[in-house]
């Protein structure tokens, strides 16, 4: 059973930091692109950050030069540095995940997401 998943959400004050990790486990042969996703309720959900297995990455724009997107490909796990938070960041923050399986062949994967919470 391949599944992601994610840990380290929280409640934070405004200008605080978190770090938010995810791991993926199971029969995996090989993890393509990366990312988390953020969703907020009555919203869709939007990209907040990706990493391709080469380490290219990318941001979106609400959140360049305050988070930072990393993975460590030994430990088939990416992380996700968060800066000087704001009030709207406040989501439930989602790991994504392109794996590849010799039973199902490549398939994108969700994790079942972890709260972020920003205080003013």
């Amino acid at each position: 059973q391949v599944q992601l998943v994610e840990s380290g959400g929280g409640l934070v004050q405004a200008g605080g930091s978190l770090r938010l990790s995810c791991v993926a486990s199971g029969s995996i042969v090989s993890i393509n692109r990366m990312g988390w996703y953020r969703q907020d309720p009555g919203k869709q959900r939007e990209l907040v950050a990706g990493i391709t297995s080469g380490g290219i990455t990318n941001y979106a724009d609400s959140v360049k030069g305050r988070f930072t997107i990393s993975r460590d490909n030994a430990k088939n796990t990416v992380y996700l540095q968060m800066n000087s938070l704001k009030p709207e960041d406040t989501a439930v923050y989602y790991c994504n995940a392109d794996m590849f399986t010799w039973s199902r062949g490549s398939k994108n994967y969700w994790g079942q997401g972890t709260q972020v919470t920003v205080s003013s």
